[in-house]
């Protein structure tokens, strides 16, 4: 896992936002797939540090969070 606190390596990826994630300033997580990464950000802080996770870790954490 890595922290981007500069956010120069996440730029000219696609973010796409958490369907959880509301327009009432609550918490809200977006998401952009590169080559072997997934990057997280907040995104009420586009500009702020983001999270890379490799894109096997990223999907057992996914599959992990959609159990019963």
């Amino acid at each position: 896992m890595k922290v981007d606190e500069s956010g120069q390596s996440a730029s000219g990826l696609a973010w796409v936002k958490s369907s959880y994630s509301s327009g009432a300033g609550g918490e809200c997580v977006e998401v952009a797939s590169a080559t072997r990464s997934v990057h997280v950000r907040d995104s009420k802080r586009p500009e702020g540090p983001t999270l890379a996770v490799g894109a096997d870790r990223w999907a057992a954490f996914v599959a992990f969070a959609a159990r019963d």
